[in-house]
């Protein structure tokens, strides 16, 4: 059987090549990166060199899957037309970076509407529309379930479905999802008392085979709070239960699985801890008759 693809979101400080042993050290054999500062507008330099050694960083460590995370700032469904041109900006140059590092996902959060949601939708579509056309290649967008939280778009399965439905067809063959347990759970789909019914959910809406990645984290808030605080796994509002279910899912063995619960003081010792967790909850699956 091949290995579940499990990791944590790791830190690219120094250079994106360092992310694959800090995945290593926590057991992971997937990662989540930024491949730029998530909280700056600033575009790194250029260096031609930082792509061939992050490849090779990943084989030597034994990194089987990696995703990238777009930069906080990006707002796709803004009214304000300055800053969506900055976004725009901002996100066709997270693609490229990830075409150069041969990352195959960016997971984005739908932008925040601000002004009525019909129009946030629309700008959010025709924004990743422009800026898939303006990359050509490979790199595709993991759109990701939100909490729901003020004017945020994404909270739930059919609005994601509006928004790559408003999108041509050449940009929707770009698009899949990301799921995280925590917005789920903050959004009101209820993951504890009724798994098997979100997870149905998700494929009849969306279809589980566009789901790419999920997002593992506890919840400091309860069910339908739009509360966004993530908890370690099995010590929030959510438990172990669900987490069992996710690590023993045959429909999601596709999904590369990664962790953003609190990482302490180290930035290693929970992200081990959880993953050895979840590791033992996977070993409990039953195998196939």
């Amino acid at each position: 059987m091949t290995p579940l693809l499990l990791g944590a979101h790791v830190s690219s400080q120094g250079g994106v090549a360092h992310a694959p042993e800090r995945g290593r050290a926590i057991g992971a054999n997937a990662i989540q990166v930024f491949t730029k500062s998530p909280n700056q507008w600033r575009e790194p330099r250029p260096d031609r060199a930082a792509p061939r050694a992050f490849r090779e960083a990943l084989e030597l460590h034994g990194i089987g899957a990696v995703v990238s995370h777009d930069s906080y700032l990006i707002n796709l469904a803004s009214p304000d037309a300055a800053m969506r041109a900055r976004s725009e900006a901002a996100f066709a140059e997270e693609l490229r970076r990830c075409e150069a590092f041969g990352i195959p996902w960016i997971v984005s959060h739908p932008g925040n509407f601000l002004d009525e949601r019909s129009g946030g939708i629309r700008r959010n579509a025709e924004s990743y529309a422009r800026c898939l056309a303006a990359v050509p290649g490979r790199v595709g967008v993991a759109i990701e379930t939100t909490s729901g939280s003020g004017t945020a778009l994404g909270a739930t399965f059919e609005e994601l479905r509006t928004l790559t439905d408003a999108m041509p067809a050449a940009a929707r063959r770009r698009v899949a999802f990301c799921a995280d347990s925590c917005h789920l759970w903050a959004a009101g789909y209820d993951l504890v008392g009724d798994y098997d019914g979100v997870i149905g959910a998700f494929d009849r809406v969306l279809g589980l085979e566009r789901l790419v990645c999920f997002h593992l984290n506890d919840s400091r808030g309860d069910r339908g709070s739009h509360l966004d605080r993530h908890a370690l796994i099995g010590e929030g509002t959510l438990g172990k239960e669900p987490f069992r279910r996710l690590m023993t899912d045959p429909r999601l063995d596709h999904v590369v699985r990664i962790l953003e619960t609190p990482k302490g003081e180290d930035m290693v010792t929970n992200d081990r801890k959880m993953i050895r967790r979840l590791k033992a909850f996977a070993r409990a699956r039953k195998p196939a008759p």
